[in-house]
């Protein structure tokens, strides 16, 4: 007698989501989602900004050096060409954000978050109009000189947070939000069913705040405010968040759990970690997947969706 099988309950895809010139239509394939850090101290250690200030102390007499906030034009145009890249591999968003959020990071005021952020997002925005822009901030201010500058999506590290600043910014904006999991200590008494409160939690007090529940998508928060246990458990019950009726945000791109199931590897080779959790990621549910590496992922999808979505010639 063959065992039964456990079963996830089906859920249908949300619908469409339209951030700046595009429709996204859920459930259709997994869309990637570039990272472009205009930062100098990422974790991953792809951060603009570390060469330009370097680039600049070098070089730069100081009437001409870039301040401490300024990303100055070097950088802009990398952000431009990294852009580019990310694009012609198959890239369908740039989340760019302008403060690292790696443990022990150096908290950035908001003027110097902006006057790093704005400008490469109106860069791209310039570019390449034709591809819809996010921004990675918890911070109003950010936000709303953000979307000013062409950004259609808010990803917001802190999401389930109390405060609906962000949400009213993307309400007034018209823009999408990603509201993503977190918490100051990585404490739950049940991780999965918490994770999953905490998130409809969100997207109610998002709704309230003006937000169409139809432009709101969810993000476990893969290393944040989670202990590697935590994490892995969340790539593995991910189809749990289905529940919540909302698009799915992944990024597992690089991080330090990925480093320490492989041996204590730094950032820079952690693809094949990553690219298992894109696989298992969308076999989950998982409709983005934030990278650094576009076109290992953008071709890990495609092979991903061809199994657990269907495909045809």
């Amino acid at each position: 007698m063959t065992p039964a099988r456990a079963t996830t309950p089906a859920f249908s895809p949300p619908e469409p989501t339209r951030i700046g010139p595009r429709l996204f239509e859920w459930g259709s394939r997994t869309f990637v989602m570039g990272i472009v850090n205009v930062t100098p101290d990422s974790f991953s250690g792809d951060g603009l900004l570390a060469r330009a200030y370097a680039a600049a102390d070098l070089s730069s007499s100081a009437s001409h050096a870039p301040s401490a906030a300024s990303p100055g034009a070097s950088a802009v145009d990398r952000a431009v060409a990294q852009a580019r890249h990310m694009v012609d591999e198959g890239a369908d968003i740039l989340d760019v954000g302008g403060e690292s959020t790696r443990p022990a990071h150096e908290a950035v005021a908001a003027d110097e978050e902006s006057a790093r952020v704005v400008p490469v997002i109106a860069a791209i925005h310039a570019a390449l109009p034709h591809i819809p822009i996010s921004v990675d901030t918890s911070k109003p201010a950010v936000a709303e000189a953000a979307v000013a500058a062409g950004a259609a999506l808010i990803n917001d590290v802190w999401g389930v947070s109390a405060d609906d600043a962000i949400a009213r910014v993307a309400a007034a904006g018209g823009v999408a939000l990603v509201l993503m999991h977190n918490r100051t200590e990585p404490r739950y008494d049940d991780f999965v069913a918490e994770l999953i409160e905490d998130l409809r939690a969100a997207v109610d007090r998002a709704e309230a705040a003006g937000v169409p529940r139809g432009d709101l998508i969810v993000d476990p928060g893969f290393g944040f405010g989670k202990s590697a246990e935590h994490n892995l458990t969340a790539m593995r019950e991910l189809a749990a968040l289905r529940v919540l009726g909302r698009p799915i945000l992944l990024g597992t791109s690089r991080k330090s759990t990925l480093g320490r199931v492989l041996g204590g590897l730094p950032a820079e080779d952690r693809l094949e970690g990553t690219l298992a959790t894109t696989a298992l990621g969308i076999a989950g549910g998982a409709d983005i997947v934030r990278v650094h590496d576009v076109r290992a992922n953008v071709r890990t999808a495609l092979v991903a969706d061809a199994i657990v979505r269907g495909w045809y010639e």
